[in-house]
């Protein structure tokens, strides 16, 4: 038991008034002896003695405000440990082109992605998630959580000025970091979405490749292109210059290097985004242990109920007393 007025527990000793006040009948009678002996009154008075030193200690730890400390409890649900790593470039505020039969023509890539993750997020229950953006450089915006509405607004403060450029090292470098000091619950990811490729010294990618095999982690790559743009995917696609291929193409490859589990996608609107997004959802779904913190109960409001049904008694008790004989 803990207490955030710890100094009102020195008044406690305010609670012996009432039984070191000695009960004095006001009544004169003629002749007092005339009355036989009532252990019932005396039993009565000492009752009510007590009830009001309880009255008088309630109150005061009632002022005190004692609280419990907060719990963890160890639980197994259904979800992961995900990381989004979300593309802040300046093209990410285009709209898509096109538009599809839910009428959201113009919606912006960034828009379409924040409200489809939130969905996504909610969808699910045990989840713990942490964000990460980039542009020129990554941010660290949000670590690993439970916590749905930090989740919503870290995903919703991800919109807004951007730059022109594409450091995916760095928001994949950032997103390793999430796990860092967490327990592995079982399942890790990290979710990477962006509307380009960007190049990742040779480095880089080895530190990357060596923390995502380390921490366990596993890698989903939603890239949203332009309808007619190349496509990771073309088998068949040659390159202009053949010392070094498209960014996105050279990202492709080497993330299929990674000893832990890939997955690409693509997506040229909000559909085919929405397609994406379902299909981690349902791979996404593995046996976790995660740690729900409980909060600690506080007791002010329950000992200042005890004080007034105290109270309540006393009062009762006082008006049956009987002030005089008629």
């Amino acid at each position: 038991m803990n207490f955030v007025n710890t100094w009102v527990l020195l008044l406690l000793p305010l609670a012996l008034i009432p039984l070191l006040i000695k009960q004095k009948n006001t009544n004169i009678y003629t002749w007092n002896e005339m009355f036989p002996a009532d252990p019932l009154s005396k039993a009565i008075g000492i009752l009510l003695k007590i009830l009001g030193a309880f009255i008088i200690i309630f109150i005061i730890v009632t002022m005190s405000e004692p609280f419990a400390n907060q719990s963890t409890v160890i639980k197994v649900g259904k979800g992961a440990q995900i990381g989004l790593v979300l593309d802040r470039s300046a093209s990410m505020d285009d709209p898509f082109s096109g538009g599809d039969s839910d009428m959201k023509a113009g919606e912006t890539k960034s828009g379409a992605a924040s409200r489809l993750i939130i969905d996504f997020f909610d969808s699910r229950t045990n989840d713990m998630v942490g964000v990460i953006t980039f542009s020129n450089s990554s941010m660290f915006v949000l670590p690993l959580t439970q916590n749905k509405e930090a989740i919503k607004a870290a995903v919703n403060a991800t919109a807004g000025n951007s730059l022109f450029q594409t450091n995916i090292g760095a928001g994949l470098t950032t997103s390793a970091e999430l796990f860092t000091n967490v327990a592995d619950s079982g399942s890790r990811a990290v979710i990477l979405l962006s509307d380009g490729g960007g190049r990742i010294d040779e480095k880089t990618q080895q530190s990357i490749k060596d923390w995502f095999y380390q921490y366990q982690i596993g890698l989903y790559w939603i890239v949203i292109r332009q309808p007619g743009g190349i496509s990771i995917f073309d088998e068949n696609f040659v390159a202009r210059d053949e010392s070094q291929p498209p960014p996105q193409i050279e990202l492709f490859d080497y993330f299929n290097t990674f000893k832990t589990p890939f997955q690409a996608y693509e997506a040229e609107d909000p559909k085919s985004l929405e397609k994406a997004i379902k299909d981690i959802n349902l791979k996404e779904k593995n046996s976790i242990t995660y740690s729900e913190q409980i909060p600690g109960k506080q007791y002010a409001t329950s000992s200042l109920i005890i004080a007034l049904l105290l109270t309540l008694t006393l009062l009762i008790l006082k008006a049956l007393e009987v002030k005089s004989l008629r």
